[in-house]
């Protein structure tokens, strides 16, 4: 099977080819209803979306993510893990989970796995960041991949 696959960079490959591709991520994001809807945006014929579609597809290394684990302890005071979302949304990480303990003694324990792969800084500067914020006493880095 791996002989029917080829690495070929997009520069030497006509132009048709990356627009089946957008044309099929139109369909899939629903961002067109129909096929010819897809295609006319596209710029491509409808033969030439089918006659590519199952042939041509993107490589898995611009769809890398990556994760981290972030533990967060802050003051159990309004606003505060709406300023810690807010600072994370700033710098272009996604929340995949967010789990949250019970405030005790005036702290409350966050545990937040994020989508870090289009964040906008790197890893430590995002805790630094966090850390500077008023509501936030400790940011830990669980996990990174």
């Amino acid at each position: 099977m791996k002989k029917d696959f080829l690495i070929v960079s997009r520069k030497i490959l006509p132009d048709y080819l990356d627009k089946v591709i957008y044309a099929r991520n139109l369909l899939v994001n629903h961002e067109a209803s129909t096929i010819t809807e897809a295609v006319q945006i596209a710029g491509i014929s409808r033969n030439t979306y089918y006659k590519y579609k199952d042939y041509v597809f993107e490589s898995a290394d611009d769809t890398v993510e990556r994760r981290a684990v972030l533990s967060i302890i802050l003051k159990n005071e309004s606003g505060a893990l709406s300023s810690v979302l807010r600072t994370l949304s700033d710098l272009n990480t996604s929340i995949l989970t967010i789990s949250q303990a019970i405030p005790i003694a005036g702290k409350a324990n966050v545990l937040l796995s994020l989508d870090i792969s289009r964040m906008v800084c790197e890893v430590q500067e995002m805790v630094s960041t966090l850390k500077k914020l008023p509501n936030v006493r400790n940011v830990h880095l669980d996990a990174i991949e």
